[in-house]
């Protein structure tokens, strides 16, 4: 892995590693967590972090399988303390299973089917959906957070909107805002670090924010940026 300078700082003896959106893509999910505890087994640091940024699930052949594996310990990687964000396609979900109409049609419009066949659930019986999802699958869902900070760093699924305090930010802004967030030259206050809106040709970079989502469900990389100290480096599934 090839460290270049970084936006921001991570306090010392910290390191996160902060994965992007995973959209049901389990084998490459599986993947990179192996790459992780390879580095880490590597290079041991005091007080790691895992991060997933949200969007585990629709569009992708195994949102079932993203969730369990989230779902099936304390961490999927043993040992590392893991912090796991809430998406738009989370929030579509949790509204769609307790019956919102409107969020029904939004969730099997935008890849809920196929999140929905991953359980063998029948995509045209709504009343159904709830009675046949895991419970833990749920619960987990539910209970994501909406963004995490550290060091220099903000966490979060899409963004934020720019010249609004952090702690004033909409839940829709976090999770689904893109153009003027992605246009902004401003500085937060933070760097951000998000997914969201997928990028082609690898993460970007800027001096204030750095996305992650590299396109996984369209057969591109499942990217994780390993931050450390002022430096960032990538790894890729």
């Amino acid at each position: 892995m090839r460290f270049e300078p970084a936006p921001a700082r991570i306090p010392a003896g910290r390191r996160v590693y902060a994965i992007g959106d995973i959209h049901g893509c389990t084998d490459k999910l599986a993947s990179l967590h192996a790459m992780i505890a390879a580095d880490l087994k590597a290079r041991p640091i005091a007080l790691p972090l895992l991060l997933h940024i949200g969007d585990y699930v629709d569009k992708g052949p195994d949102s079932a399988g993203v969730l369990e594996r989230l779902t099936g310990a304390a961490s999927p990687i043993p040992g590392l303390a893991c912090v796991n964000l809430m998406g738009n396609h989370e929030r579509t979900m949790i509204d769609a299973l307790a019956g919102e109409r409107a969020a029904i049609t939004d969730w099997l419009y935008t890849g809920g089917r196929e999140a929905l066949a991953s359980w063998g659930v029948d995509p045209d019986e709504p009343a159904v959906w709830a009675a046949r999802i895991p419970t833990r699958h749920q619960d987990f869902v539910r209970g994501l957070k909406r963004t995490h900070r550290l060091g220099g760093y903000l966490f979060v699924h899409a963004g934020i909107r720019p010249g609004v305090p952090l702690d004033q930010q909409s839940e829709d802004d976090l999770l689904r805002i893109r153009g003027d967030f992605l246009s902004s030259e401003r500085a937060h206050g933070v760097v951000v670090v998000h997914g969201h809106t997928p990028v082609r040709h690898g993460a970007e970079v800027y001096e204030n924010r750095i996305n992650i989502d590299t396109g996984a469900v369209f057969g591109r990389r499942l990217t994780c940026a390993v931050l450390e100290e002022r430096r960032v480096g990538f790894l890729e599934a």
